[in-house]
């Protein structure tokens, strides 16, 4: 006999439906399973076979089952072992042991321990996005994911624990409540952080600058001597970051859903802050492997990626994240195959002035060598360098900052400069292709950057006198519109304007 069973898989970060046909007939008893599986679904077999004798089922190896399983389309790789619950049930009912009722319009993924339990899988939000967009009305799916496949409204969400309630759900003989998940309370929640930028002491220029670079999505450096605040401040700027939206929380959401990294509440609810270590490798960094999976700057999508100690990182690596942040994903392309990957982030990078850390420092003396310091900062990136609209010169805490007692409503005051920009550039931008002020395209400065006579004459005599250049002209037009923004103003003035460059004179 015959059955098909809905199932689905990943192909990067888009999920495929996947149709499980199994024949079971009499003859030589084998379990063959088809459609390019990959080594964990041949090993389902097996799994199989003890799950459904310990369930109290005949298995297929227990007679003379002929059984065959082919995973449809036969053209994709399949991978994974989400398949084991699928194959399963598909067995039990060609093999006349159940009955039950329509399955056309149910999705069902999980993989089984030995006991008969149904295990957690990756991807499972991004399965409810596909039964939706197959008009199907359920997806059944291991209990510890419910609630995540759950925060898409519309399919009927059921999360079983074992094999048996899955099979008893099925046949008709229980009712499962489907799974309810209130995204918008959990959205709503006061959030707790581990450095709050109020608790920093001093660096008042580099507190404003990472404001800045906050309210328009952009890129900053910091340089500066151990110890002088450059990490934890970079690590802060997650307390004043605006809360995410649900649309932004979802997509998020799926991007964790593909590496089983979504938290116990169902959702990602706080924007992520990646601070990968110097040593990691390209595909860490950018995203690949085998299988496919997104790398750290997908996972800062919407959020913010930290490069402490920059020159340490890797030369190809650090050359591979020119495009991605510029266009805003990534595109890793296989022989057979093309993804693409969200990476739209706001890049923060620290480093020290020279290998010791004190050139040019009345803290303590430099001991490198001129050789030394040259090799150092060619180790930094100059096309990166390229995309950095701020940059910031760390000095020392002085020790009345560090004694002086905390105001603990910066962070609220700072923050609410942050989102009252956003929330003006999200109006500003409604009906173009981009959100930030970082990302206006050259064709669109002037039209959204226009500034006034007095702006215009003291960017002249920058110009003209070799400090700045012309792409530096460009982004203290976009940070002048963005603290023009934070101050509520519908002009850029000359204040807004000088104070910009300010934090670009530094590197011109």
């Amino acid at each position: 006999m015959l059955s098909k069973i809905l199932s689905a898989g990943l192909l990067g970060i888009e999920p495929k439906l996947v149709e499980v046909e199994t024949d079971v007939s009499q003859g030589l008893r084998t379990f063959k399973i088809v459609g390019l599986p990959d080594k964990a679904i041949e090993e389902s077999a097996q799994r199989i076979n003890s799950v459904l004798k310990y369930a109290g089922f005949t298995a297929p190896q227990s007679k003379s089952f002929k059984v065959l399983v082919n995973l449809a389309p036969a053209d994709i790789k399949k991978e994974g072992s989400l398949y084991d619950l699928p194959i399963s049930i598909g067995f039990l009912i060609s093999s006349q042991q159940i009955k039950t009722k329509p399955l056309n319009k149910t999705l069902i993924v999980g993989e089984l321990s030995l006991t008969g339990e149904v295990k957690p899988i990756k991807g499972a939000l991004l399965f409810s996005i596909l039964a939706q967009k197959l008009n199907l009305e359920e997806i059944i799916l291991p209990k510890q994911n419910a609630k995540e496949a759950a925060i898409l409204k519309g399919v009927k969400v059921i999360g079983v624990s074992n094999i048996k309630e899955a099979i008893k759900y099925i046949e008709g003989k229980i009712n499962i409540e489907p799974e309810v998940n209130d995204t918008r309370e959990i959205l709503s929640k006061q959030l707790s952080y581990e450095i709050d930028i109020s608790q920093i002491r001093g660096q008042y220029v580099a507190k404003r600058a990472l404001q800045i670079a906050a309210a328009g999505m952009h890129n900053i450096f910091f340089e500066g001597p151990p110890g002088s605040g450059k990490t934890i401040l970079a690590k802060s700027i997650v307390s004043i970051l605006p809360p995410l939206s649900e649309k932004e929380a979802i997509e998020l959401t799926q991007i964790y859903s593909i590496l089983g990294q979504v938290p116990k509440e169902g959702i990602v609810y706080q924007r992520p802050f990646r601070n990968p270590h110097h040593t990691s490798s390209e595909a860490a960094i950018l995203g690949g492997g085998n299988p496919i999976k997104p790398g750290e700057i997908t996972l800062a999508h919407k959020g913010v990626l930290f490069l402490d100690e920059f020159p340490e990182f890797h030369r190809d690596v650090l050359e591979s994240l020119r495009q991605p942040i510029e266009d805003g994903r990534i595109t890793i392309a296989r022989s057979k195959e093309r993804f693409e990957f969200p990476a739209n982030f706001m890049l923060i990078i620290a480093c020290n002035p020279c290998p010791c850390g004190y050139y040019i420092s009345d803290q303590k003396e430099c001991v490198c060598s001129i050789n030394q310091i040259q090799k150092y900062r060619k180790k930094i990136s100059g096309p990166i360098m390229d995309r950095i609209d701020l940059f910031v010169k760390f000095k020392p805490i002085k020790h009345e900052d560090i004694t002086k007692e905390p105001d603990l409503s910066e962070t609220q005051k700072i923050k609410s400069g942050v989102e009252k920009a956003r929330e003006i550039q999200k109006e500003r931008f409604k009906n173009e292709n981009f959100e930030y002020n970082s990302e206006i395209p050259l064709k669109l400065i002037n039209k959204y950057c226009k500034i006034d006579k007095e702006s215009d004459n003291l960017l002249k005599k920058f110009m003209d006198s070799g400090k700045l250049s012309a792409r530096g002209y460009h982004r203290v037009l976009k940070v002048s519109r963005t603290i023009a923004d934070i101050e509520g103003s519908e002009e850029i003035t000359i204040e807004h304007t000088a104070e910009a460059l300010n934090y670009r004179i530094f590197e011109e």
